[in-house]
């Protein structure tokens, strides 16, 4: 079997033929040379498929699905709440967070963000490069930047709150409910006070310092996801 992944966003069932768009195209057939008649897989949200090239005609490849070779797995929800960063760094936090296992992202403006936009398309492009990379099927959601307010009165979550002013270091996993996990990561100047205040009193929050040093938004993401993980598995 080959192990070369392409995310397929249309629906994907046994014996049925299609055409890759014309970068998947390329990508198959001019960087990694494969033939007519030679296999891959496709996956999407309803699983993971071989399928082999029928042919290319026009540089599109049209293939025909072989069978199903794995199922969407049941794994826990682990969100990302983070003010948005220089795209450089936000595009390699994004990369790393969704090869851990993040299921959704939730880009917020604070306070002290500095950074008021994000590019949406871009992201979503580096999401479904790392999910093939990474041997993921579910694809991680890319939610519209939004306020802490909002973020905080329409999502019912376990919080996970990554607080450089905290004394606490570990995670009780007993408190986790069947809710999703969020982890919310601070701006590059950190949450002010009265954001601190509005997340310490939301329900189901508990407080985290993730190290003595103060890391970078990026390090950050990655050490608390890492956390999470170790914490849930």
């Amino acid at each position: 079997m080959s192990n070369i992944r392409l995310f397929f966003s249309s629906t994907l069932s046994a014996n049925m033929t299609g055409k890759l768009d014309k970068s998947q195209s390329y990508y198959l057939t001019k960087v990694m040379r494969v033939k007519e008649s030679e296999v891959f897989s496709l996956f999407n949200k309803e699983g993971e498929w071989e399928a082999k090239i029928l042919g290319v005609s026009k540089s599109i490849v049209k293939f025909e699905t072989i069978e199903k070779i794995r199922q969407k797995k049941n794994t826990k929800e682990i969100w990302l709440a983070f003010s948005p960063i220089k795209s450089n760094y936000q595009n390699f936090m994004i990369q790393k967070a969704t090869e851990l296992g993040i299921t959704k992202f939730l880009p917020i403006i604070f306070d002290r963000t500095i950074v008021r936009k994000v590019n949406e398309e871009r992201l979503s492009k580096i999401v479904i490069e790392a999910s093939e990379q990474s041997d993921r099927i579910n694809i991680p959601f890319i939610e519209p930047i939004q306020n802490l307010d909002n973020f905080l009165k329409k999502n019912s979550i376990d919080l996970i709150f990554t607080d450089l002013n905290s004394d606490n270091k570990k995670v009780d996993k007993s408190k986790f409910t069947n809710k999703p996990v969020c982890i919310i990561i601070g701006p590059e100047g950190d949450f002010s006070e009265v954001e601190r205040q509005k997340i310490l009193s939301f329900k189901g929050v508990q407080s985290m310092k993730i190290s003595e040093n103060i890391l970078r938004s990026e390090t950050a993401v990655i050490s608390a996801i890492s956390i999470i993980n170790y914490v849930i598995n």
